[in-house]
């Protein structure tokens, strides 16, 4: 079963806390793909304060995954399927959070290990800043007579039926040589060397949380106005590639109190099954 702990199901691993600042945000603003005209995310002496954008939850939860403690295993067979944020509280443009980790369940599909994760986070003081959930898929991690989980519903926009709101980025083709300052070094996203060996890409690929980003800022401005104060929960599955330069349209439908989000570009859809929970 190529090395994966079984043990570690049901159990929190210890917290780690993770510190930042203002040019860590602004960095990853940037990362996401924000620009001079939004001063709000970018200056830190704008009159209004600075503001964090929400997905900034994974950069500070990936803190917290520790994920060799999963045990031996290989992370290039290591896949990121599916991520959720649930904000208790906005971002103040620096701080420090208490983040704790805990692997909820590792459902066995055969051919991969299925791993659900969950980071919280929290002030020194203990009042919650976000819960975030994380689904990994460990190919050829499977076969090891588990329980092979619940089957997820499909949710998909309806059809025949426009968007209520439609915004494309443009992203730049040092798109993933900048994000991956905030964190995530995996040299699938800046070695082409690397990436061909995977044999599945034709080159580095744009990180899926940096698609995830693009696709949260799109819903600040096409949902809640330019409030980060407003989007409560951002959950999607990460669907396809995307290539630095690409185009990303972030369509969103109203949905009772939740809107359906998709994310595409000219290829493919590269964000599905995903909702947002707006107040």
């Amino acid at each position: 079963m190529s090395g994966l702990n079984l043990d570690v199901i049901g159990k929190k691993f210890p917290e780690v806390t993770f510190k930042y600042n203002w040019k860590d945000v602004v960095l990853y603003a940037l990362g996401i793909g924000a620009q001079v005209d939004e001063l709000n995310f970018l200056y830190e002496g704008y009159s209004g304060g600075l503001k964090v954008f929400p997905s900034y939850a994974c950069i500070v939860a990936a803190a917290g995954l520790q994920l060799q403690r999963l045990g031996n295993i290989a992370f290039s067979h290591f896949v990121h399927g599916e991520q959720s944020i649930k904000l208790y509280k906005s971002f103040s443009s620096s701080d420090e959070i208490i983040c704790q980790a805990e692997v909820e369940n590792i459902f066995d599909k055969g051919k991969a290990a299925v791993i659900h994760m969950k980071v919280s986070g929290k002030k020194t003081g203990g009042d919650p800043v976000f819960d975030t959930k994380w689904v990994f898929f460990y190919l050829k991690g499977g076969g090891f007579g588990g329980d092979p989980g619940p089957k997820t519903e499909p949710l998909n926009p309806p059809e025949r039926v426009e968007p209520d709101f439609s915004i494309s980025f443009d992203t730049n083709e040092n798109q993933a040589a900048l994000y991956r300052l905030s964190g995530d070094l995996n040299p699938l996203h800046i070695d082409p060397e690397f990436a061909s060996r995977s044999g599945r890409f034709k080159g580095p690929i744009l990180h899926g949380l940096c698609t995830y980003g693009f696709a949260t800022r799109a819903i600040i401005y096409g949902i809640c106005n330019g409030d980060v104060e407003r989007l409560k929960e951002f959950n999607a599955r990460f669907t396809s590639e995307v290539y630095p330069g690409e185009t990303l349209t972030t369509e969103g439908w109203k949905d009772n109190r939740r809107h359906i989000i998709q994310v595409k570009t000219e290829r493919a859809i590269v964000l599905g099954n995903a909702y947002a929970v707006v107040e």
